[in-house]
């Protein structure tokens, strides 16, 4: 049988199947509906540092057999922390699949946080922000997330920072480990050659126990606007220039995409060409949209040489302009055509369609449909569009800037061309 079927055990904790019959392989996995942003901020780092110790060994395997046994039979596992949902998977060879599953779910129920894994781990962890710190193109990301959502959670970095990965104790990670991971707010997921009655057996055998107390809530989105300039010697100068999106449960969140689409992605966008093919000002520059709950990042980022920062500023600002009352519907159809050939892209990865539907549970409690989901997409019209435009541009901007920044426009400036 293939398709999608989904089953909710007593404790909460749900399990979805995205059966492909005709494959050898199987992703699975084990995604908790907590992340960065669930943190408070005297721990900032915590999630993901819990993500990397679940590695590191539990009541029945060390770190080197929890690696051992996955890759004695050709699969691979890794694990992500977002800033809404960690996840944990696997992917083998269908006969495996019962080995992937029971070595997962010791990782995440069974995890001792050995002492001397913590601190090799710290030295991991800062190494990782040490690294991050030394890439800009990677770096004015945080520095952005940042200025979008001073002083909160949303807003601080998933690697967390340096000073608290030193500080961080086994309690801490314990007590991040008791109070967020619980069933209620725990989807296992698997695609590809599984079965979901055996499936969900072998899950309900080994979580059944699982703690179900209240999962932890975020706190609410403060989106202010703002700027954050952060001068350094480097070659090029890169900026982020954003504003307040649309959340993801919103009903125009398809429009957003589509917008972000028809501005900054690939090659026949209005940024690219603009900024990139007629004017030559920058190697790189899209746009993206990045939806939570309550809140959202539309954002555009572009890398430049120093001497082109007040050239590029103003092409940016007419080109958002342009957009509120000018979209095609060439252009639409262009976009609509990208996200329905990613999305079905997408579904070629057994991984992916694990982690869509995990994901897709957690955040909106529905499994993962991607012929609905088309079916939303084409139903987006001009109007949507610009009414997404006006909607996003007429919100605050924030602006996060790194590099030589002598050439770039004060904020003042360029509120005052969005406005114009």
């Amino acid at each position: 049988m293939s398709g999608v079927q989904t089953t909710t055990l007593e404790n909460g904790l749900r399990i979805v199947t995205d059966t492909v019959a005709d494959m050898h392989t199987v992703a699975a996995g084990i995604w908790v509906g907590v992340g960065a942003r669930h943190e408070s901020l005297e721990v900032n780092g915590v999630a993901h540092m819990v993500e990397h110790m679940l590695f590191k060994g539990t009541q029945k395997r060390d770190a080197l057999q929890i690696a051992e046994e996955i890759e004695n039979v050709g699969g691979s596992m890794n694990a992500y922390t977002g800033r809404e949902i960690t996840g944990y998977y696997v992917h083998l060879l269908a006969d495996d699949l019962p080995l992937g599953l029971e070595v997962l779910s010791d990782m995440y129920l069974n995890s001792t946080l050995p002492e001397d894994e913590i601190e090799r781990e710290r030295g991991v962890i800062l190494q990782e922000i040490g690294m991050y710190n030394d890439t800009p193109d990677e770096l004015v990301f945080d520095v952005y997330s940042e200025t979008t959502y001073p002083d909160q959670a949303l807003g601080a970095p998933i690697l967390g920072r340096a000073e608290n990965i030193q500080a961080m104790t086994q309690q801490n990670l314990r007590d991040y480990i008791t109070n967020s991971y619980q069933a209620k707010n725990t989807v296992i997921s698997a695609a590809g050659n599984v079965q979901h009655d055996e499936f969900v057996a072998r899950v309900k055998n080994t979580f059944e126990l699982q703690q179900n107390g209240e999962p932890p809530a975020a706190s609410a989105a403060k989106y202010t606007g703002g700027e954050t300039r952060i001068e350094k010697d480097l070659e090029q100068s890169h900026f982020i220039l954003g504003f307040q999106g649309i959340p993801r449960l919103d009903d125009n969140i398809y429009a957003a995409q589509l917008l972000s689409a028809v501005l900054g992605s690939g090659m026949s966008s209005r940024l690219f060409q603009e900024v990139r093919e007629k004017r030559g000002l920058v190697y790189s520059i899209y746009s993206y949209h990045h939806a939570f709950q309550d809140d959202a990042q539309f954002a555009i980022y572009a890398g430049t040489g120093p001497e082109k920062m007040d050239e590029i500023i103003p092409v940016i600002c007419d080109e958002l302009q342009k957009v509120v009352t000018d979209v095609s519907e060439e252009e639409l159809n262009r976009a609509k055509s990208q996200m329905k050939a990613g999305m079905a892209m997408a579904q070629e990865s057994m991984g992916n369609r694990a982690d869509y539907q995990a994901k897709f549970m957690i955040l909106r409690g529905e499994s993962y449909n991607v012929d609905e989901i088309v079916k939303r997409v084409e139903s987006v019209q001009l109007d949507d569009i610009k009414n997404a435009a006006q909607r996003i541009f007429t919100t605050p901007p924030t602006l996060a800037a790194l590099g030589p920044l002598q050439k770039l426009e004060s904020y003042e400036s360029i509120q005052k061309r969005l406005a114009a």
